[in-house]
Formats: C-alpha cells, sequence, structure tokens
C-alpha cells in the first residue's frame, strides 16, 4: 500500500453549512457524496474537509483561544501529516475509505461564522478537500495512508 503518514484525531458533523461542526466518535463516508449526514457532503469535487490539529496549533499560538475540532468546519482533523503539501489526485486511505485530494484551500464566504468567531480562518490556506472514492467506516484514531499509485 502506501506509508501511514498520520491519524484521524476527530470527525466532525453539520446539518446546516457555515457553522461549526460537532465532533463524533465515528462516520460512514459514502463514495461519490462524503459524509453521510453532513450539510457538504453531495454530488462535488468538495465532498470532505480536512484539517491538520498542526494549523490549528499555529493558530492557538497566535493567541486564539478555544479552538478546537471542528471549529473550522472541517470534516476530519488529523495529525502527523501536512495536508497542504499533498498535490491534488493524491489518494489516501482513511479508515476503511479511499479518498482523492480534490483541492487545497478554498475562499471564506462572506460571513463565515467561523471567521466571524476566531477572527481569522486557516482553511483558505491549509485545508484541503477530497472526493470519496470508497464507502466505509472512518473511527477517531484511524490511520491515513499516502497511496502510491
Amino acid at each position: 500500500m502506501g506509508e501511514i503518514a498520520g491519524k484521524v484525531i476527530a470527525i466532525n458533523i453539520s446539518k446546516e453549512k457555515g457553522v461549526i461542526k460537532e465532533p463524533i466518535p465515528e462516520g460512514v463516508f459514502q463514495e461519490d457524496h462524503g459524509l453521510v449526514g453532513d450539510a457538504h457532503a453531495g454530488k462535488w469535487h468538495r465532498q470532505v474537509s480536512l484539517l491538520a490539529q498542526e494549523s490549528i496549533d499555529k493558530m492557538t499560538k497566535r493567541g486564539i483561544l478555544g479552538l478546537c475540532s471542528g471549529k473550522f468546519a472541517e470534516n476530519l482533523t488529523t495529525e502527523g501529516i501536512i495536508l497542504h503539501e499533498l498535490p491534488v489526485g493524491t489518494q489516501v486511505k482513511i479508515g476503511e475509505t479511499v479518498h482523492e485530494v480534490t483541492q487545497i484551500g478554498k475562499e471564506c464566504h462572506t460571513g463565515c461564522a467561523i471567521k466571524v468567531q476566531v477572527g481569522q480562518c486557516i482553511m483558505p490556506k491549509e485545508g484541503i478537500f477530497t472526493r470519496v472514492l470508497k464507502t466505509g467506516t472512518i473511527k477517531v484514531g484511524d490511520s491515513i495512508e499516502i497511496i502510491d499509485l
């Protein structure tokens, strides 16, 4: 397969877009859809959002308090991998699922709840988005493996 690059430290879900997500212990990620029950899931290229704990820690070091998983509306909070350095097209195995990196960063929409509450958002630079290629369950603690194609 590939090398284990990191692990999932939180799975976060929200029924509506633009709100802070709630943590869940595990989630079902459906092929060409995303996290079942999440507002961002659907037939498009940004089905799942990932953000590294290391990026959140950077914000905390800047003195922004109260940051925890899901604050940036990411579905998966990861550890041990520099997500925004993965090239678009990279395939990653997360838990039972397989994802393909489709986008690095995004523009925050106007009136983004996160930017309002947190003061700034790191999703535009350091968050990544994936499309689900293989359905399965992801649990907190699952490893993230980069697949050598």
